[in-house]
Order: structure tokens, then C-alpha cells, then sequence
């Protein structure tokens, strides 16, 4: 999995607008919190999604946007954003090549993809990486810290 120090590697997804997502259009802009998970609309899943939204203020205030990034299609991402009223894009990664990308692991035997966090700087630099399939909501508080501690300095 790729560590603290890493380049992000770039990539365009579509969000549920069927907009193109650009990490590389943030660079120099913004800090980005790319979260991967598992699937929507299920309970950890939707807690995490659920703990990002209720804070999404704080880490717009303190310089970053969040990102969510899974498996499902555009139209369960729809779906999923319009009923738990998410403010922060969706990322359809249907093929699964960005999680490849960021080398984000397998989960519970390998059957379910798994859940990771990674908070990248505006110079598009890994600051922090969280993997935790069963402690959905701590990463939303973590990376509050670490964007906190950026903000300072």
C-alpha cells in the first residue's frame, strides 16, 4: 500500500453528476481526503459517509475536500448521496484501477475491498494513511487531526 511520503498517483473518475474528477485539478489548491470503502448503502459504510458529511464544515475549514471512492456505479452512488444528503463527490471506480492504484488491500479474506483513508497535502504528497475495516467513523476524527496539524504548519 502506498505510504506517508508517497507521490498520490493522479487519476479521472466520474463523479454522480457523471462529471470527470480530476486529483490533479486540486493540487496547489486544496488538501484531499480520498477515502475508499467498501460498498454503499451498508451500515459501516454508511456510518463513515454519514461522520464525514456531519463534519464536512471542519474540513472544508480547515482547507480540504473530501472524496469518497468505491466499486459501485454512478447510480448507486445517486442514490446513496441523495439519501443520506452527502455534500462531498462520490467516485465510481467500477474496475476497481484506482484502488490499484493506491494498492488498497482486500479485506476479510480477500472477499470485500477494503476500507482505507488517505490524506493528501495540496502538493499532492501521502501526509497520512488509515486502514480500518471495522473503525469506519475514526477515520473521519483522524484525519481531522492531521489536516489540523497541516493548517498549523
Amino acid at each position: 500500500m502506498l505510504q506517508i511520503g508517497d507521490q498520490a498517483p493522479d487519476f479521472t473518475l466520474n463523479t454522480t453528476t457523471g462529471e470527470a474528477f480530476r486529483l490533479s485539478d486540486l493540487r496547489g489548491q486544496r488538501n484531499v481526503v480520498l477515502y475508499f470503502y467498501p460498498k454503499d448503502d451498508t451500515p459501516g459504510c454508511t456510518a463513515e459517509a454519514c461522520s464525514f458529511r456531519d463534519q464536512y464544515q471542519d474540513f472544508q475549514d480547515l482547507g480540504a475536500e473530501v472524496v469518497g471512492v468505491s466499486s459501485d456505479s454512478e447510480a448507486s452512488h445517486q442514490k446513496f448521496t441523495q439519501k443520506h444528503r452527502l455534500p462531498f463527490p462520490l467516485l465510481a471506480d467500477s474496475g476497481g484501477q484506482v484502488r490499484k492504484l493506491y494498492e488498497v488491500p482486500r479485506a476479510l479474506l480477500g472477499l470485500l475491498p477494503g476500507r482505507v483513508t488517505f490524506v493528501i497535502d495540496k502538493q499532492g504528497i501521502i501526509q497520512y494513511v488509515f486502514n480500518s475495516m471495522s473503525r469506519a467513523t475514526d477515520h473521519v476524527s483522524t484525519t481531522k487531526d492531521v489536516l489540523a496539524k497541516l493548517a498549523e504548519g
